[in-house]
């Protein structure tokens, strides 16, 4: 089976918008940030085109601080990775690492998260 594409399209007005296909039935996701999940995720069907689906993700003031901050949307059931953004705040940087590093630590954390639920699935 094929895992689900979700594609950004915009972020306006502090609501980070996309689109996703490839969705079996009604898609379950969630929003991470550093690893702790986010409120307000909402996937709504778009009207007159099956399969296509609208994601709109409000991105918490409380998340916004100096440095730079990565989002991370995921498959709820199999915990893929289906999108991610960053937003930089204060002052920038010619070559920013840390956007880098912490998509990285983002990634990384994904990883744990799946193999340490596979050592509980294998071991019952």
């Amino acid at each position: 089976m094929t895992e689900a594409v979700l594609k950004q399209t915009r972020i306006h007005a502090g609501v980070w918008q996309g689109l996703l296909t490839g969705a079996i039935g009604t898609p379950r996701l969630e929003a991470l940030h550093l690893d702790a999940p986010l409120a307000g995720l909402a996937v709504a069907a778009v009207a007159g085109e099956p399969g296509l689906w609208a994601v709109h993700l409000p991105i918490p003031a409380q998340a916004l601080s100096e440095g730079v901050q990565t989002f991370v949307i995921r498959n709820a059931q199999s915990g893929a990775q289906l999108a991610h953004f960053t937003v930089i705040t204060g002052v920038a940087l010619g070559d920013d690492f840390r956007a880098e590093m912490d998509l990285l630590r983002a990634e990384l954390d994904l990883l744990k998260h799946a193999f340490r639920r596979h050592c509980v699935e294998s071991a019952g």
